[in-house]
């Protein structure tokens, strides 16, 4: 038998003001876009907004929907927008915000598996990092490096293959 240690490391920030401009400005449009989140049941609006490396900017937020579990996920929603729009340039950061209704939004909150799931296969597809920048409406701020540090021991496409 043979222990084994996984672990990755992210910056932590007090605030959006330890951001640079660049960082800050996504952050602040993903907060931004919770507004546009649709989440009747929840009450928990989600916005993300994608900078892909050729400088375009792409949002999405959650979408709900009675017949649950068939909701979409704001990260979700804004990769496949930016992969339909601009299907073969690079993601390069996703800033996620929420908006809690029922309660406080003032620390950073993760993706979910399935969006850790497809965060890590874009970065596989794309061959290139997806850097997250986490935060609430207000609070500390995550920054990490790469969207796969989120999945440790994840499934892909080459546990498919033939040996």
């Amino acid at each position: 038998m043979e222990k084994q240690l996984q672990q990755f490391e992210f910056w932590v920030y007090n605030d959006i003001t330890g951001l640079d401009d660049r960082d800050a400005w996504l952050l602040k449009e993903a907060r931004d876009v919770t507004r546009h989140a649709y989440a009747p049941y929840s009450h928990f609006q989600v916005g993300a907004v994608i900078r892909l490396v050729n400088g375009e900017i792409v949002a999405g937020s959650n979408q709900e929907n009675a017949a649950f579990p068939a909701g979409l996920c704001a990260e979700r929603v804004a990769l496949s927008a930016a992969s339909s729009a601009y299907p073969d340039v690079p993601v390069d950061t996703i800033a996620v915000s929420y908006n809690n209704m029922h309660g406080d939004s003032d620390h950073p909150i993760s993706p979910c598996g399935v969006c850790r799931q497809t965060l890590a296969e874009y970065e596989l597809r794309q061959e290139s990092p997806i850097r997250l920048i986490l935060g609430g409406l207000s609070g500390k701020v995550y920054v990490i490096s790469k969207a796969n540090d989120l999945l440790p021991l994840g499934f892909s496409a080459s546990d498919m293959t033939e040996k």
